[in-house]
C-alpha cells in the first residue's frame, strides 16, 4: 500500500511540509509506503482545454503532471497539502491538480484522498474545501481527522509549535491508514462498487 504526499508549497521544508511529514511518520508506522512530490516550486501551466489528453492518454504538456500520473494510478491514497494564498490554494498546485485529474482516465474509485492546509492565520477552511473537491468528483473517499485538517504557522519553526495542528495530522494519518486497509479488504471480499454508464446532461440545448 502506498500514499502520495503532494507538497503544494513553494518552500520545500516549510509549514506545509511539516504537516505532511508528521503524517508520513504515522503512515510508516502503519506499514504504508509514502512518496512526497514537491509541486509548489515547479513551473506548471494551467489546462488550456486542448483535448489532447483524450487522444493521447496524457497531458499535452509533458512535465510533472505526466510524471505523477503513473504514480497516482498505482497508489492507494493521496494527501494534497497547500499553503493558503488569499483564502485559496497555491495557484501552481491548482494548475497541477486540474491537469492531473482531468488528463488521467483511469478509475480513481476508492483511492483515499485527504487535504491539509497551512496558514499564518486565516483562509484555511476555504482552501480545505477547495482541495477536497478534486477527490469527491472522482469517487475517492475523503479521510477525516479530529478537526479540519489544518496547521498554523508562517514557517516550519512556527508550525511545530501548533501542537493541536500536529496532533490533527497524526489523527488524520491514522484514520487514513485504517480506511486504506479497510478498503483493500473490502475490494478483496466484495470488489469495487458497480458502475452505471455515465449520464451527462447539458442544460443549454
Amino acid at each position: 500500500m502506498k500514499v502520495l504526499l503532494i507538497n503544494g508549497s513553494p518552500h520545500g521544508h516549510g509549514s506545509t511540509y511539516t504537516a505532511l511529514h508528521e503524517m508520513e511518520q504515522i503512515f510508516h508506522e502503519n506499514g504504508i509506503e509514502t512518496e512526497m512530490i514537491h509541486v509548489g516550486n515547479q513551473a506548471v501551466r494551467g489546462c488550456v482545454a486542448c483535448g489532447v489528453c483524450r487522444k493521447k492518454g496524457q497531458c499535452a504538456f509533458d512535465d510533472i503532471v505526466n510524471e505523477t500520473a503513473a504514480k497516482f494510478e498505482e497508489c492507494d491514497g493521496m494527501v494534497v497539502g497547500s499553503p493558503v494564498y488569499y483564502a485559496s490554494a497555491n495557484a501552481t498546485l491548482v494548475a497541477f491538480l486540474d491537469r492531473l485529474f482531468y488528463s488521467t482516465s483511469f478509475d480513481k474509485t476508492m483511492k483515499v484522498g485527504a487535504s491539509v492546509v497551512s496558514a499564518r492565520r486565516g483562509g484555511l477552511s476555504a482552501t480545505f474545501d477547495e482541495l477536497n473537491k478534486y477527490f469527491t468528483i472522482s469517487g475517492m473517499p475523503v479521510a477525516s481527522g479530529q478537526y479540519w485538517n489544518s496547521i498554523h504557522g508562517n514557517n516550519a519553526d512556527e508550525a511545530v509549535q501548533d501542537k493541536e495542528g500536529l496532533q490533527s495530522m497524526r489523527t488524520l494519518a491514522r484514520n487514513m491508514s485504517f480506511l486504506i486497509k479497510s478498503i483493500q479488504l473490502g475490494k478483496e471480499k466484495y470488489g469495487l462498487p458497480e458502475k452505471e454508464a455515465k449520464v451527462g446532461t447539458n442544460f443549454i440545448r
